[in-house]
């Protein structure tokens, strides 16, 4: 069993006077992938911002690789390889594509490994590569999408933090964007936290999940099993049971008139 790269250790953290996270405890096995579930609110995104340094903690650490990353600068934490992909995808909308894909791989020095890698991430989205010199505020939606993971790639991330990568896309792009996504993990061996709001989606391509509510971790369990519980089934996969039984108990009372 691999041990954790990251791991989160009671972390609280908060925006001015509001508590947004309290007191969560999470572990992402080197290699896998993990989702945090929640509705909105539930304070997923603070914890991607907080592993990430753009919010400062207020308790609790966060070690990755070991070595404790709380409360550190941004840049430094991309250093020790980690990358987000936020909410909205934030691209740069002036630059060209191809100059967004250079911007992700900053901090590197090694020129022959960056045009491999773009080589690479033009294989998994080939119609960056028709895009090459366009202007990224010119993508679509979707392509926005697959621009902000390949930017992050550019990095040779050992972690990617990816942020509600299906919101605002078509069901079959979101198919699309998730068949890359693990295809990368099984490829590259890219460790991902992912946050999505699409349940259904998040616990059939992550290893292990944690649910959100209010700020506090209230479940954790392999994806297998949260699908087998009823808490997740009514309220994250819209699955009731006794609300599937009184349908059909109408449809058959309509039959009946």
């Amino acid at each position: 069993m691999s041990e954790p790269i990251l791991k989160l250790a009671n972390v609280e953290a908060a925006y001015g006077p509001v508590k947004a996270i309290r007191g969560v405890s999470l572990e992402v096995k080197a290699g896998s992938i993990v989702t945090v579930l929640g509705a909105n609110g539930a304070g997923k995104t603070t914890v991607l911002k907080a592993i990430s340094g753009i919010l400062d903690i207020q308790k609790g650490s966060i070690l990755f690789a070991g070595e404790a990353i709380h409360n550190r600068d941004p840049a430094a934490i991309v250093r020790c390889g980690i990358c987000h992909v936020p909410e909205g995808r934030e691209v740069f909308p002036l630059l060209s594509v191809h100059d967004n894909l250079m911007m992700g791989a900053y901090t590197r020095r090694d020129r022959d490994g960056v045009a491999r890698d773009l080589e690479t991430v033009y294989g998994y989205f080939p119609s960056l590569r028709l895009r090459a010199q366009q202007e990224a505020g010119r993508l679509s939606g979707g392509e926005q999408q697959m621009l902000a993971i390949s930017r992050a790639l550019m990095a040779r991330p050992k972690l990617m933090l990816l942020d509600e990568p299906s919101l605002g896309l078509s069901p079959k792009l979101t198919q699309e964007i998730f068949a890359i996504v693990r295809r990368i993990n099984r490829e590259q061996g890219t460790t991902m936290l992912l946050v999505e709001q699409n349940a259904n989606l998040a616990l059939a391509t992550a290893d292990f999940g944690y649910v959100l509510e209010n700020g506090r971790i209230v479940m954790e369990d392999s994806c297998a099993r949260l699908r087998e519980k009823e808490d997740v089934k009514e309220f994250y996969l819209g699955i009731k049971e006794a609300g599937a039984r009184g349908e059909r108990r109408w449809k058959k009372r309509k039959t009946w008139r």
